[in-house]
């Protein structure tokens, strides 16, 4: 479908509800991604024929606007592994909705923060993700700030708690609670009274400038 030009943003891809099967449409459709490898875990297992050594890699990938995705992968060697992590990070892709953040942030401010608060966990490790007011920042740790940086979110106060030093599951547990967000049903009155964002800003702002011209003309 993405070939044909039946669809031609990764917002529309998502709607489908079809899995992404290949990372190439996210590479499509998304040229402008970064990556990052949050954690390298060497597992080191002796048998009969010797030491066997192999890496588990975590990576995160996204756009800065709106869309980050989160992937492991285990291999012998660690360049292929990586490429493999970021691969399965871009199948993996999910559509952030974002918010002012407060009734502190200027009128008519970006949503550069989440709408509300949103909890995700993993084993033992749980994150809360809450709003914050434009110029806080990301408030947390590194593998917090690599994710929401990624997802586009810029203020926001993260809250942890469990054992937070394994990376992997914490940064589980924040796409959890990313994912959340999505599952958060709004009346039309929320709605009205706390404006939320889908996906990419500049598209946004691309059809709030389409529509102002209409006006004028």
């Amino acid at each position: 479908m993405v070939k044909a030009g039946q669809i031609t943003s990764m917002g529309a891809a998502l709607a489908t509800g079809l899995p992404l099967r290949e990372p190439e449409i996210v590479d499509a459709l998304l040229p402008e991604m970064d990556d990052e490898v949050l954690n390298i875990n060497m597992v080191q297992r002796m048998t009969d024929s010797g030491r066997r050594v192999r890496f588990s890699i975590t990576a995160v990938t996204g756009n800065k606007d709106g869309f980050v995705g989160l992937g492991m992968a285990k291999g012998k060697e660690v360049g292929p592994t990586i490429r493999r992590a970021i691969d399965r990070a871009k199948i993996n892709m999910i559509e952030v909705k974002r918010g002012a953040g407060s009734w502190q942030s200027a009128d008519g401010a970006p949503a550069y923060s989440v709408p509300f608060r949103a909890s995700g966990k993993c084993a033992s490790t749980e994150v809360t993700i809450r709003p914050a007011p434009q110029g806080t920042g990301l408030v947390g740790g590194k593998v917090a700030r690599s994710v929401l940086g990624l997802a586009g979110v810029q203020d926001a106060w993260v809250f942890a708690r469990g054992q937070t030093r394994t990376t992997t599951n914490y940064a589980k547990a924040l796409f959890d609670a990313l994912q959340k967000l999505n599952t958060v049903r709004l009346t039309p009155r929320q709605l009205e009274r706390t404006p939320i964002q889908s996906g990419p800003l500049t598209l946004q702002k691309a059809v709030e400038q389409e529509a102002e011209a209409e006006g004028e003309a």
